[in-house]
């Protein structure tokens, strides 16, 4: 079964733009990626990025990664995997760049990410390390976090006089 599973790993990290990952004290976040070279490849902890902070992804490290069904949304397939942290201007590095910043959606600087992000952010490459884990051998919770405390808020409704303000016609005698 394991080529079937490494092959359903593969293709749900293709075909989703975003993956869960679980770092080795269980601290989970979705991250946005590009699959390229056999691995899940990711760009942050640089301003304007996604933050890799609290997931343990140091070089060498090993964390879970959780793709999910892109019709249903619901886990897929996990699979552990091997942190390595890519060299700014290495051969790899720029393979890996060309493909994370032409899925990066709203970059301000879109002409130079490549050299902003060597400056001031990491590319990681999150390789398969293990057998990964399908249907019932997937945890049956869902897993779910409260939300972190925040000052936002809903909005508020409209006040009731506000359509007649918005929408009278005015009448001239």
């Amino acid at each position: 079964m394991e080529p079937i599973a490494a092959a359903l790993a593969e293709e749900a990290a293709k075909k989703s733009g975003l993956v869960w990952i679980e770092g080795p004290d269980g601290a989970q976040r979705a991250l946005w990626h590009v699959w390229h070279d056999g691995a899940v490849t990711l760009v942050g902890d640089g301003p304007d990025e996604q933050p890799l902070d609290g997931l343990g992804l140091a070089d060498g490290a090993r964390v879970t990664v959780l793709a999910r069904s892109k019709d249903k949304g619901g886990r897929l397939v996990a699979w552990p995997a091997r942190v390595t942290e890519l060299a700014p201007e290495s051969e790899a590095w720029r393979a890996a760049v060309d493909e994370l910043k032409g899925k990066r959606l709203n970059a301000v600087d879109a002409d130079r990410v490549p050299e902003r992000w060597a400056r001031e952010s990491r590319v990681l490459r999150l390789v398969r390390d293990g057998e990964a884990a399908t249907g019932a051998a997937l945890p049956a919770g869902s897993l779910t976090a409260p939300p972190p405390a925040t000052p936002a808020t809903t909005r508020r409704p409209a006040p009731a006089a506000l359509p007649r303000l918005l929408f009278r016609r005015r009448r001239r005698g």
